[in-house]
This record gives C-alpha cells, sequence and structure tokens, in this order.
C-alpha cells in the first residue's frame, strides 16, 4: 500500500494495516494450536483405547507439531 492508501485504511478502520496483520497472524496461530492439541489428544485417545501404537500417537504428534512450526516460520 502506499501512504495515501495506508491514512484512508487507518481512517476508515482505527487502526494500521501492522496492527491488523499482527491480529490475523495471532488468531491464525491460535487455531494451529488448537489444532496440534486436538489431534495430540485423539491419538492419545486411540493408543489409550488400543487403537493406535505409540509409534502412531508419536508420528501424528510430530507431524502436527511440523505444520504449526512451518507456519510459525511464515507467519513471523
Amino acid at each position: 500500500m502506499n501512504a495515501a492508501q495506508q491514512t484512508a485504511f487507518q481512517a476508515g478502520s482505527g487502526i494500521t494495516p501492522a496492527t491488523m496483520l499482527t491480529a490475523i497472524a495471532s488468531m491464525v496461530l491460535v487455531l494451529a494450536f488448537v489444532w496440534v492439541i486436538w489431534v495430540a489428544l485423539g491419538a492419545f485417545r486411540a493408543w489409550q483405547d488400543g487403537h493406535a501404537t505409540v509409534f502412531d500417537l508419536t508420528w501424528s504428534t510430530l507431524r502436527a507439531s511440523i505444520v504449526l512450526m512451518v507456519l510459525g516460520f511464515y507467519l513471523r
């Protein structure tokens, strides 16, 4: 955005574009954290019930954590 667009955006919304971007990135990261917790708990419950092995538990939690790390890298 050029300076005129940034001024118009701030006048219309009351916040700067950088603040809006930070808020959106924060919401996406919070949702990603909740998703990783959901995956880990689901895998743990499956392991606890005997439907999955320890390898399945570790692998699914590790994959979800890798997705979270990549997402965090791109949203920083």
